[in-house]
């Protein structure tokens, strides 16, 4: 930090739209990390050791990271050599000291050694969409015993649950499905990049929630560059480089400075509303809001359908076949497609006499009808 009158702690000031103000503590701690070119998860955690890793966790990233890239040497090495080149382990030259880095333990760590060390960070995810009545959420993911909680794995939960909803397409490549959108990317850019721009190292919290119509992220910390440079992409200044190349090696995270433009490119081909960025000093975090807009229907539902059954309808008579009892829900997530389109594909198939319903809508079955 540039600052007046010999004084670190008195004379450091910033700018802001209305004025200057002196810059707290806090900020001149965050302020001196950040002047660190090489980023703050580099830091080696003393007493930290392999010890403290969740080895099933790490055998998960190990499966993802051996399927992206199934020719890499490192897929032969041990543990810890793995995390040594991945940078979650380090050795000091200088004085020989080794152990776990912040990257290593926030990653792949159990989830006592995480919260002993990091006392001052939560991880939240809370799903306040598709409530009943006075219902103050329908899902959530917090310490709460039930999971070792690192960063891997919030992230590895918590990904299906918030793209459960988003239009996907119906795409075969050969036998295997592809349904993975332009959108579920802008998500998965958009949850790495919270993790990655994340100051570990302040009181906060990592929260992530999702409504009807937003999800909303939030992380610890202020913003490196200006925000009309990160709409605008090119460059990227992240805090937590080592997470970054962790990520990036399973596939998540685009190139450097790609990636918010990445996710206002997917918002812009569904035409939703832009993606809002916002730095809240005062609470020492950023906030990044993601709406989405229900997926419109466009044709009545009380209109007959005249095409042939198409490959989606086949899809929805073989499940009915081996499952008659299945609820609509559960067959619009099996195809991956929201509620309200599953709707117009079952009147398509209900007018066209391929299919009926015997019983009530929870207990009844499904009858295919033979043509």
């Amino acid at each position: 930090p540039v600052y007046i009158n010999n004084n670190l702690s008195r004379g450091t000031f910033k700018r802001n739209h209305e004025g200057d103000y002196h810059c707290t503590e806090q900020e001149l701690k965050m302020m001196l990390r950040d002047a660190n070119e090489a980023g703050n998860d580099r830091l080696i955690l003393e007493y930290y050791t392999m010890d403290d890793i969740d080895i099933p966790t790490l055998e998960r990233y190990r499966i993802m990271f051996k399927t992206d890239n199934p020719d890499h040497v490192w897929n032969e090495l041990g543990h810890e050599e793995f995390l040594k080149q991945l940078g979650g382990y380090a050795i000091n030259r200088k004085d020989g000291t080794e152990g776990l880095t912040m990257a290593g333990l926030l990653m792949f760590g159990k989830g006592l050694p995480v919260r002993e060390r990091f006392d001052n960070l939560r991880m939240d995810y809370i799903d306040k969409s598709h409530l009943i009545g006075d219902q103050r959420y329908s899902d959530r993911l917090t310490y709460d015993g039930t999971w070792e909680n690192n960063l891997f794995n919030f992230i590895r939960m918590v990904l299906p649950k918030l793209t459960s909803d988003l239009p996907r397409p119906f795409k075969m490549e050969g036998v295997v499905r592809n349904d993975d959108s332009l959108q579920h990317k802008a998500v998965r850019e958009a949850v790495t990049n919270m993790i990655i721009h994340a100051d570990f190292m302040i009181n906060g919290l990592l929260r992530i929630e999702k409504y009807d119509d937003r999800i909303v992220l939030t992380n610890p910390g202020l913003l490196k560059l200006p925000i009309e440079q990160i709409y605008h992409g090119g460059e990227s200044k992240a805090r937590n480089q080592r997470m970054q190349n962790m990520f990036r090696m399973i596939g998540y995270g685009e190139n450097l400075g790609s990636g918010f433009p990445l996710i206002l490119n997917a918002w812009n081909e569904k035409h939703w509303i832009k993606p809002e960025l916002l730095e809240q000093p005062e609470l020492m975090q950023v906030k990044l809001t993601l709406h989405i807009q229900n997926e419109p229907i466009n044709e009545p539902v009380n209109e007959p359908v005249n095409e042939p059954v198409n490959e989606r309808q086949q899809t929805i008579l073989s499940i009915m076949k081996q499952n008659p009892s299945i609820i609509r829900e559960d067959l619009a997530n099996k195809l991956g497609i929201s509620l309200a389109t599953l709707k117009r594909e079952l009147t398509s198939l209900r007018k066209e006499g391929y299919i009926t319903r015997s019983g009530s809508d929870k207990n009844g079955q499904w009858i295919v009808v033979s043509k």
